[in-house]
């Protein structure tokens, strides 16, 4: 098990392709993450200028958009809705003041339903959902900075998103990386050759499986280690606190996990077919299953997380990133099922065997 572990180490340190595949990784995070790195208070007078609505869906805070509070966004939506009457149903100043008097005191469903029966307008629920976000000033986005710096450091935040885009990237990594783990094993004669050696099951398929494992630890140790030292670089005049151990806990919970499953899928598949690149396209399908939205319990369309998901997505702003629903849960079902699938493997490779 040793030496099996220890040469495709040293194979795949040797081949080119595994460190291009890194530096591909690293631009795909490293570009997809770099706005968050530039977060920062604001100095008096600096503003963040851009030609964006005022209001939005979702906005970041790197882009000057915050949270509406329920208060603030009522009171956004109302200015909004004023402002629409006038334009779009050709009300005078005074009759949409009057039209606002009246939802002033109704809820908002209510307040939809009014205008939707009322004045035939379908609209407000809509304008609502788009002023989640507004531009802040310069105070407002300090203070909401400070509110989420006050028990978190920055790199809590920022790990989260980085191991959205470095999962997602390093399963494709895996994916190509780990096509030919047992690409020469599975060749003819070399098959029929290593059935002839007395290395049991458990330790081929052990040192196979620990062995493209320790290839992705190897990988994401590297960028774990590059990603921490950029933000500790680009916050340093913020004064965030960024904490290594952040990318860590990120990596382990929401990463490792997917790699484990990945290479154990690999390995049961090189083993059924004698051949790992039937591998490729079933991984493929297996990541696009992974990361496809769906609609909760309210019927709300976006990433719930999916059974055995092999990703582990943050599709939420900066400051709002939360794990899927599922997704401790899944997690360990991962590595739970990988520990199965490893077992079965073992049991096919004794099964050839004789």
């Amino acid at each position: 098990m040793i030496a099996i572990f220890k040469r495709e180490i040293k194979n795949y340190l040797k081949r080119p392709l595994f460190w291009v595949g890194i530096l591909l990784v690293i631009y795909g995070v490293f570009n997809t993450t770099s706005p968050y790195l530039t977060t920062h208070y604001l100095g008096q007078g600096e503003k963040i200028i851009n030609d964006y609505p005022d209001t939005v869906r979702l906005g970041d805070v790197y882009e000057g958009y915050i949270p509406a509070n329920p208060e603030k966004h009522r009171e956004i939506w109302s200015g909004q809705i004023k402002q629409a009457l006038i334009d779009e149903l050709e009300m005078s100043d005074l009759e949409a003041q009057s039209v606002m008097s009246k939802l002033v005191d109704m809820e908002l469903e209510e307040a939809f339903v009014y205008l939707e029966e009322k004045y035939d307008w379908y609209s407000a629920r809509y304008m609502y959902e788009d002023s989640a976000y507004y531009k802040g000033t310069p105070e407002e986005i300090n203070t909401y900075l400070n509110e989420k710096m006050k028990n978190k450091a920055f790199s809590f935040y920022y790990s989260r998103k980085f191991a959205d885009f470095a999962g997602l990237f390093m399963c494709f990594f895996a994916t190509i990386m780990l096509a030919v783990l047992f690409l020469q094993d599975t060749k003819k004669h070399t098959y029929e050759l290593l059935h002839t050696k007395p290395i049991t099951a458990g330790k081929y398929v052990f040192g196979k499986v620990s062995a493209g494992f320790a290839i992705c630890l190897i990988a994401l140790t590297i960028i774990n280690l590059l990603f921490w030292a950029l933000c500790v670089i680009y916050t340093k005049d913020s004064g965030f606190e960024v904490r290594f151990w952040d990318f860590i806990v990120s990596t382990v919970l929401y990463i490792l996990p997917n790699m484990l499953m990945i290479v154990s899928v690999y390995t049961l598949i090189s083993l059924i077919f004698k051949n790992p690149l039937p591998g490729v396209p079933l991984l493929i399908l297996y990541m696009v299953y992974s990361n496809m939205g769906g609609r909760n319990a309210e019927g709300v369309y976006g990433y719930w997380g999916r059974p055995f998901a092999i990703m582990v997505r943050f599709p939420n702003q900066l400051f709002d990133t939360t794990p899927p629903p599922m997704a401790f849960l899944n997690q360990s079902l991962l590595i739970l099922a990988s520990g199965v699938i490893i077992l079965i493997s073992i049991q096919i490779w004794k099964r050839r065997r004789m």
